[in-house]
């Protein structure tokens, strides 16, 4: 496949110059942007290198700015990635993982005066679905996504840094939108009533999560946090799952963050901003492929409780990005990048769509969760809570 020139010199430039901190020395090719995830700008960046027989090749490395608006703390987030990749590579020292190199202060980031922060990793040559309706390969991301969880599930969750603060609490979600429709700082409330007024009035369920935890009757893990099947790599001749990625939201959270945001992302009808709101709904095959994956590899280490919760984290999770979605929108697009004005109004309509579509089929994701939970648990039931 041919690489594509760089059409940006100030940016090949300011890419080159990054690479530098990170000890990349060798020389500069070409570079693309890859415009997939709405927060930070990701390149991939190919260099000239010599192999151990003298002949030139092409090694690639992925280089991303990270959005310090949506990560206040980039530091805490980095060391949270430090920390959970060098944990996995531990427990599977053989097996393909992420590794972020340093720079020459040693640091697995690079802060620059002007605001810029920076971070390099292995580019893994692989493939990736922004959306996929193959049942194979949605079940083997609930395992990929199932896995990734247990291989965190005797971490201690209080060490992580939260690298966005509430970042899960939908009744702190819902608070901050409602302040933001009294306020409506440019005018833009009155064009999404209807959204708000649907919003408000689920908003009891919609906290669902928030609710049970707040109560004590799930418990914190460590986990992903944004679960789409494009933060899955494939490989590219097997179509196996290769490694998780984005691991910028990893921080304590719950079960039920994790599975309702990769259901609401994969088995929804439409993309997650379209316009054709009337098609949007849930897919019951893609939701039962999801979630045998992810209890294979899960049942026998969740509560009851969690069991529980996971059908109604989907309409949580739904619930909750329209909110924050509507939230963007109401205050002027200053997290999600948009690519028209409305793209914000869009994709809150979309992702209400699809909450009313999950509501109607509560009873039948509850009773696929229960079969799937019960064929793959093991021992008393009441050890497990």
């Amino acid at each position: 496949m041919s690489i594509p020139l760089s059409k940006d010199p100030m940016m090949a430039e300011t890419l080159q110059r990054v690479g530098r901190q990170f000890g990349i020395n060798a020389p500069f090719l070409s570079y693309e942007e890859i415009k997939v995830g709405n927060v930070n700008h990701t390149y991939k960046v190919n260099y000239i290198l010599s192999d151990e027989n003298h002949m030139a090749r092409i090694k690639s490395y992925l280089v991303q700015k990270i959005n310090t608006y949506a990560f206040r703390e980039p530091v805490f987030l980095m060391e949270n990635i430090d920390n959970v990749t060098e944990y996995i590579h531990k427990q599977q020292p053989t097996k393909l993982c992420l590794h972020y190199y340093r720079t020459v202060e040693g640091t697995n980031y690079l802060s620059e005066e002007d605001g810029g922060f920076w971070r390099m990793c292995n580019y893994i040559p692989s493939l990736t679905f922004s959306a996929c309706k193959d049942l194979e390969m949605v079940r083997d991301a609930g395992k990929a996504f199932g896995q990734f969880q247990m291989m965190l599930s005797d971490y201690d969750p209080g060490t992580l840094h939260y690298t966005i603060p509430d970042f899960h609490n939908t009744r702190k979600r819902y608070q901050t939108l409602i302040s933001d429709i009294r306020q409506d700082p440019i005018g833009r409330a009155q064009t999404a009533r209807e959204e708000i007024d649907y919003l408000l009035k689920v908003q009891d369920q919609a906290c669902l999560l928030t609710d049970l935890y707040t109560q004590g009757r799930l418990p914190l893990r460590v986990t992903h946090n944004d679960t789409k099947i494009n933060n899955v790599l494939f490989d590219e001749q097997t179509r196996k799952p290769l490694v998780v990625i984005d691991l910028d939201t990893v921080m304590p959270g719950l079960v039920g963050h994790d599975f309702g945001d990769a259901v609401r992302f994969s088995a929804n009808y439409v993309e997650e901003d379209s316009r054709d709101t009337a098609r949007a709904g849930l897919d019951l095959n893609v939701f039962w492929a999801f979630a045998e994956g992810f209890l294979q590899k899960t049942a026998s280490k969740l509560t009851d409780t969690e069991i529980f919760s996971l059908a109604n984290s989907c309409f949580c999770l739904a619930c909750e990005l329209a909110a924050r979605f509507l939230d963007d929108y109401i205050t002027g697009d200053k997290y999600f990048h948009i690519h028209y004005q409305d793209h914000n109004l869009v994709r809150a309509r979309c992702q209400i769509a699809l909450a009313k579509d999950m509501m109607k089929k509560m009873d039948a994701m509850q009773g696929i969760v229960r079969e799937v939970a019960k064929k793959y648990t093991a021992g008393d039931p009441e050890e497990r809570k």
